[in-house]
């Protein structure tokens, strides 16, 4: 069969098996399926899988885990948070969910991570947070990332490791490192997956505090607390307007079944990352960062980017592999290159973010998941092969 008739394969696909289904199926039988017994198990299974002592406060996306940490930080009207250009929206929303003002930063041309240089010469005395992206699972590094927080010491750091778990740099792992709050994301596509949901990591009890109040519309006691028949507390309080962002039991219990499974998911997609470096190191694209001069750290392998060269036209590419039946994305349209984050300030955003606007134009994200086949993994490296020749 041709590769033009074979089944179309997808970007991206979660890995479910039927340990999940069962613990989802689980959970519905015992009545909890808002947040419960299973959600606060995730929680205390995700710290003790981090280390370094901390909390972890389950929420239904990582959208409300960077929200709920900025509002626990104090972030407000007149501040700024400075926010790599290189990343989804999300990041960024969230900045003026609290009234608070972005301040784009330019991101290494080898990493596609944050430009800590660049985030430092527009550090002044309104920026009030840096909020890093782990790109692609490649984490920021941990030690330059605690250097950063000490040369700027009125600036709280907030980590989107959305793509990053598990991963680690020099040997910490992520969200376990100096920085003030940690945001981790399990949407259907991560590296492990609750359909919808996220996780803040913290070592500061007041955030955590903060953050499990504000999730659930500012009560000073969680649902579970408040519904158990045998400590009966029906009595409640509300200390601040506050968001509907709790996760479900029946997301915990399908969490808990992937956080058992989540190295052994990001040892195959580094797999399948091997065999795509090998595969086309003779073609004319670049690369992805591996982060092999990193001494203990961690590839989360969420996506596999690579960069074509200037004079191939990125989106012709796309439409042919699309044509051999293989999906693929982009990660990401710089935010300065959208509506709302450009605003007014148009074509001068592009000269202050250099490596992010040129960069734009080569990127193509292949599919990597832990479910996919050497069957489905062969057709990816032929289709791309057969394109770039």
């Amino acid at each position: 069969m041709s590769a033009q008739r074979q089944a179309s394969l997808p970007f991206a696909l979660p890995d479910i098996g039927e340990d999940e289904i069962d613990a989802v199926v689980a959970a519905m039988r015992t009545g909890w399926v808002t947040t419960g017994p299973r959600a606060r198990e995730f929680e205390t299974s995700f710290a003790d899988m981090i280390g370094g002592g901390v909390e972890a406060v389950a929420v239904n996306s990582a959208t409300a885990g960077l929200h709920l940490a900025l509002e626990a930080l104090g972030v407000g009207p007149g501040d700024k948070v400075l926010v790599p250009a290189w990343t989804f929206t999300a990041t960024a929303e969230v900045v003026r969910y609290v009234g608070a003002e972005v301040e784009l930063v330019d991101v290494d041309p080898a990493t596609l991570n944050i430009d800590l240089e660049h985030a430092s010469s527009l550090v002044d005395e309104r920026t009030k947070v840096l909020l890093p992206v782990h790109f692609a699972g490649l984490p920021v590094s941990a030690a330059a990332l605690a250097g950063w927080k000490q040369r700027h010491p009125h600036v709280r750091v907030v980590e989107d490791a959305a793509h990053a778990f598990p991963a680690a740099s020099e040997g910490v792992p992520v969200g376990a490192g100096a920085s003030d709050v940690v945001v981790f994301s399990f949407y259907a596509t991560k590296t492990i997956a609750t359909g919808e949901g996220g996780m803040l990591v913290t070592r500061d009890p007041e955030v955590a505090r903060r953050a499990r109040v504000m999730r659930l519309h500012g009560i000073d006691r969680d649902a579970f607390n408040r519904y158990r028949s045998d400590r009966p507390a029906w009595r409640y309080d509300v200390v601040a307007p506050g968001y509907k962002y709790n996760l479900t039991d029946t997301a915990a219990a399908m969490g808990l079944v992937q956080l058992r499974r989540a190295e052994e998911m990001r040892a195959r997609r580094e797999v399948i990352a091997l065999r795509y470096l090998r595969a086309f190191s003779d073609l004319p694209v670049e690369m992805p960062a591996t982060g092999a001069d990193d001494l203990g750290g961690l590839h989360a392998w969420h996506l596999f980017v690579l960069r074509l060269e200037a004079s191939r036209d990125r989106d012709r590419f796309i439409s042919a592999l699309a044509d051999l039946g293989i999906g693929t994305s982009v990660h990401f349209i710089p935010l300065h290159m959208l509506t709302y984050w450009r605003g007014e300030r148009g074509p001068s955003l592009d000269e202050q973010l250099p490596v992010a606007t040129r960069e734009f134009k080569r990127v193509v994200s292949l599919p990597i998941y832990s479910r996919m086949t050497d069957g489905e993994l062969s057709r990816v490296m032929d289709a791309v092969r057969q394109v770039l020749r």
